[in-house]
């Protein structure tokens, strides 16, 4: 075999193992966003795919520990029990009525195991009432100007 057959051998290795990685890549990252109703209704496919479910916290269901935390999501009539177990804490908009996006696995347990939490706080995105400042406003204070020296 000369030099040039086994660098384009080599070449072609390369490029097979670089194909190779990306298409198994793009198939691992990839999640699909359901509802709580479209969940409960994929049967088996819920098992097997990487999932993002949003609703809203129920009122007194979130239990914590640690990084850990176990909490109902809740659409229209429909809930869903999460477990997140995650390397990092929850975010600190998510607490009772929050607007959460849960990213993970239902297991055949009926409960959602999150790896990754996002959440607002709807209040904080809600437009002020009229006559109050927006929230997150500095207060309106009176200042004097003082000339230039």
């Amino acid at each position: 075999m000369n030099s040039t057959t086994r660098i384009g051998l080599a070449c072609a290795v390369v490029i097979a193992a670089v194909v190779y990685l990306a298409v198994s890549g793009i198939g691992d990252s990839k999640s699909y966003y359901v509802t709580i109703s479209e969940l409960q209704k994929l049967g088996n496919k819920a098992y097997t795919r990487h999932l993002r479910v949003a609703g809203n916290v129920q009122p007194g269901s979130v239990t914590r520990s640690g990084t850990h935390a176990d909490f109902t999501l809740v659409e229209l009539d429909k809930t869903i029990r999460v477990s997140y177990q995650g390397m990092e804490p929850l975010p600190d908009t998510f607490k009772d009525d929050a607007q959460a996006l849960a990213m993970g696995t239902y297991g055949r347990d009926g409960v959602f195991h999150a790896t990754q939490i996002q959440a607002k706080c709807a209040s904080k995105y809600a437009p002020a009432q009229p006559g109050q400042a927006p929230a997150g406003a500095a207060p309106k204070t009176t200042a004097a100007i003082l000339p230039a020296q």
